[in-house]
C-alpha cells in the first residue's frame, strides 16, 4: 500500500492547485478587464497649418469634443504655421500611418502646389482623404462710397472705369486673393490688386477706404458688417448657393456671373498608407459630430457651412481644386516659385 504524502507536502500541492485555478479564472477575464482593442487606443493629433484663430483651427477646436467623444480618445491640436500650410502638410505626409496624426487641410492646400511645384510631398499621393468638414464662402463687401447697390451694378462700374476700382486681399496666391481674379476673369472686368500682409489688414483698409472691396470672411468682417450704420456694404457671397448665416445675401452666380463658386474649406487627410478601415472610423466620427444641429449653429456663427463627404468624394474634390487653381493661375499669369 503506497505511503501517504507527508502533511506539509499536500499542502504545497492544495496551493499549487487554487493558484492554476486562480490563473486559469485570471486568463478568462482578462480581455473584459481591459480597454478594448484597436484603433483609436492613444489620443489623437490633428495639425493645422496655421496660427491659433484662424478657419482650420476654429473649425477643428469646435468639433474636438464631440469628436473625441465619438472615437474614445483626446483630440489634440497641433499647430505648425507657417509657409501657407506645407510644414503642417509635410509633417502628416511624413508621420507613421497608423492614424494617430491626422491634418486639418484648407484650401491653400490646393494652391500650394501649384505655385511651388517642387514641394517634398505629393498633395495626393502621400496623403488619404478622410473627409470635407466646413466650406467657408467669402463675402464680397465695398466700401459705402463705392456707387454699386449689387454686383451688376459693380461690374457695370468697373467697366466703366478700367483700373480704377482697387481691391485688397491679404496676400498673392491667397484664395482670397484668387476669388478675386476670378470676379476679374469671369466678369472681364479690370480691377488693381493691392495685397496686404495677411490678417485684418485687407478689411482695415477696405474700411478706412484705402481700397474699394474685399473678398473676406465672415469673422473678419463681424466688427464692420451688422445692422445700423455698416462700414462696409455686403454684395454676395462666393459659394453657389447662399449660406445659411447670411440667407438673404445672393450669391454671385445668382448675380450674373454664371457658375462663380469659390470658398476655403477645411477637411481632414491622414497619411496614404492608413488602413482603410481606421480611415472609416474617423470619416465615421465626423459625420455623427459634424452633423449635428448643435455643430451646424456653432459653425454657422463662425461663417462656416458644416459639410462632410466620403473618402473618395473627398478626394475628387481636392482634385477638382486643385484643376481649379491651376487653370486660374494660369490664366492670371502667376509664377510658380
Amino acid at each position: 500500500m503506497p505511503r501517504k504524502p507527508p502533511a506539509k507536502q499536500a499542502l504545497k500541492r492544495k496551493a499549487a492547485a487554487a493558484l492554476l485555478g486562480c490563473a486559469a479564472a485570471g486568463a478568462t477575464a482578462q480581455p473584459h478587464a481591459q480597454p478594448q482593442s484597436g484603433y483609436p487606443a492613444k489620443p489623437i493629433r490633428i495639425v493645422v497649418g496655421f496660427s491659433p484663430g484662424g478657419i482650420a483651427d476654429v473649425t477643428v477646436r469646435q468639433a474636438a469634443p464631440k469628436l473625441a467623444e465619438a472615437l474614445g480618445q483626446q483630440i489634440v491640436v497641433e499647430y505648425r504655421p507657417g509657409a501657407s500650410g506645407a510644414i503642417a502638410t509635410e509633417r502628416v505626409a511624413t508621420a507613421p500611418a497608423d492614424g494617430y496624426t491626422l491634418l486639418a487641410p484648407t484650401a491653400a492646400d490646393t494652391v500650394i502646389p501649384v505655385m511651388r511645384p517642387k514641394l517634398p510631398y505629393n498633395l495626393e499621393r502621400d496623403l488619404a482623404p478622410v473627409s470635407l468638414m466646413a466650406v467657408a464662402p467669402f463675402i464680397l463687401v465695398v466700401h459705402p462710397s463705392v456707387p454699386a447697390r449689387n454686383v451688376k451694378e459693380l461690374i457695370a462700374l468697373a467697366r466703366a472705369q478700367p483700373g480704377k476700382l482697387s481691391y485688397g486681399s491679404v496676400g498673392t496666391g491667397t484664395t482670397p486673393h484668387l476669388s478675386a481674379e476670378a470676379l476679374k476673369m469671369m466678369a472681364g472686368i479690370d480691377i488693381l490688386h493691392v495685397p496686404y500682409k495677411g490678417g485684418l489688414d485687407n478689411v482695415i483698409a477696405n474700411v478706412s477706404g484705402l481700397v474699394d472691396m474685399v473678398f473676406a470672411s465672415m469673422p473678419s468682417l463681424m466688427p464692420v458688417i451688422g445692422s445700423g450704420a455698416p462700414r462696409v456694404r455686403a454684395l454676395a457671397v462666393t459659394s453657389m448657393q447662399r449660406a445659411s448665416f447670411m440667407p438673404a445675401l445672393p450669391t454671385l452666380h445668382e448675380s450674373g456671373v454664371t457658375g462663380y463658386d469659390r470658398s476655403s474649406w477645411v477637411g481632414v487627410l491622414a497619411p496614404a498608407s492608413v488602413p482603410r478601415d481606421i480611415i472609416a472610423k474617423v470619416n465615421a466620427a465626423l459625420a455623427g459630430t459634424v452633423n449635428t444641429p448643435e455643430m451646424k449653429t456653432a459653425y454657422g456663427k463662425q461663417g462656416l457651412e458644416a459639410q462632410t463627404t466620403t473618402p473618395e468624394q473627398f478626394a475628387a474634390f481636392i482634385a477638382g481644386q486643385l484643376a481649379q487653381n491651376a487653370k486660374l493661375i494660369r490664366a492670371i499669369g502667376l509664377r510658380p516659385d
